[in-house]
């Protein structure tokens, strides 16, 4: 049987896309918030980085629902072939776009940014294309990124990792066998968000206690944060998706929006020596509340003209939103850095500005660059396929 050959893709569970919108949304308002509040307690999205632990359960679900029970007809390269066909054309438009608007996010908070000259900023960009982490001496923001052109993409590193981690060993293991694994990655994740310190690595990293606030740099403690957070959420979906444990809730999507939006914006557990609360409120949001609602958007449907089109929509602009905003967060920063004392109705004005702009934004990469282009790679890898 010939394993290279393209497999039409299943039906789509579509409230998982308007969800994973939902997120987005949430991300970017969160950036925003961001340049103004930092990521501590007064920030009004005070959980808004937890949507990244959120889109990997997304991830390991569906990835489990399209592929597991393809291997008898796919090989592990074509997986990767499709996995890099549905993912690397958007990473590739983010850091391009990042690269354009380098320049544009020049001062006082990014100082090395007027001192990088544009072949450095060329060079970083063909690499960052590979989605490869950029090592510490191509630094050329002072963020100390693995992709200082387009910061949301260390997040989709450990998403390739997965995929690579699904494809060569959790796609031959047992729903007991992942089982086993999945309960000894929420003890990584417990251990995490309760800053127990068994590796001596976490101690760098107090700014960020009790939360699973990192993965994006290329340090141990940043690696160990990173990981931690990808495993769990990931295999987690793989697992509901095997179970088929979904629940069915009436207006499902509304629901689970609903959800998303108030554990994403839940204030600050506790400051001081009650740090340690907040932990456990991240613990409980990856570790149960977030499986939870991916299970019950799987299990759902939605209805109604309106319902339909809202969540069609998100789904569309979920991921060219979340791969393409932060650059247009680099030029926010600027602007406030050097207009610090404009009055308030303008800086809400441009960021309410450059909101709607990164949703505009995305939904021209994805109707005018995604769609097409991987149209076209798909035509390209698996000709005798399409010509059917």
């Amino acid at each position: 049987m010939n394993k290279n050959v393209y497999l039409a893709s299943k039906p789509r569970y579509e409230i998982l896309d308007g969800l994973r919108g939902v997120g987005a949304l949430f991300v970017v308002a969160y950036h925003l918030f961001e340049t103004y509040f930092g990521g501590g307690p007064t920030q009004p999205i005070n959980h808004g980085y937890l949507a990244v632990d959120f889109f990997f359960v997304l991830s390991g679900f569906v990835v489990g629902y399209a592929y597991d029970d393809r291997w008898s007809r796919m090989s592990t390269w074509n997986f990767f072939k499709r996995r890099l066909v549905r993912l690397h054309p958007l990473v590739i438009l983010g850091t391009l776009f990042g690269a354009l608007m380098f320049y544009l996010g020049a001062c006082g908070r990014f100082p090395a940014i007027a001192e990088t000259p544009w072949w450095m900023v060329v060079l970083v960009m063909l690499w960052a294309f590979t989605l490869l982490p950029i090592p510490p001496s191509l630094d050329i923001r002072g963020w100390v990124e693995t992709n200082p052109l387009n910061g949301p993409a260390w997040s989709l590193q450990w998403e390739y990792l997965a995929n690579i981690l699904y494809a060569l060993v959790f796609r031959r293991l047992s729903k007991k066998a992942l089982a086993v694994c999945v309960g000894f990655f929420a003890l990584l994740t417990i251990t995490l968000c309760l800053n127990l310190d068994f590796t001596g690595l976490l101690a760098k990293r107090s700014y960020a206690s009790y939360t699973v606030v990192g993965g994006w740099s290329l340090t141990p403690e940043q690696l160990l944060v990173g990981l931690t957070r990808v495993l769990y959420p990931f295999f987690c979906g793989l697992l509901i998706s095997r179970c088929g444990r979904l629940i069915k809730v009436r207006n499902g999507f509304w629901w689970c929006s609903l959800a998303i939006a108030l554990l994403l914006c839940m204030p600050w557990m506790g400051r001081g020596d009650a740090r340690w609360t907040n932990g456990i409120y991240e613990a409980l949001c990856i570790l149960v509340f977030f499986p939870l609602i991916v299970s019950v958007g799987a299990g759902s449907s939605v209805k109604g003209v309106r319902s339909s089109a809202v969540n069609k929509f998100l789904g569309d602009i979920s991921y060219p939103l979340y791969i393409t905003h932060f650059p247009l967060i680099h030029l926010q920063m600027a602007w406030v850095d050097m207009h610090h004392d404009a009055p308030l109705a303008m800086h809400i004005f441009v960021a309410v500005s450059l909101y709607v702009l990164a949703i505009a934004l995305a939904w021209a990469a994805f109707k005018l660059y995604d769609l097409p282009v991987r149209s076209w790679l798909r035509k390209k890898l698996w000709p005798e396929a399409i010509s059917k």
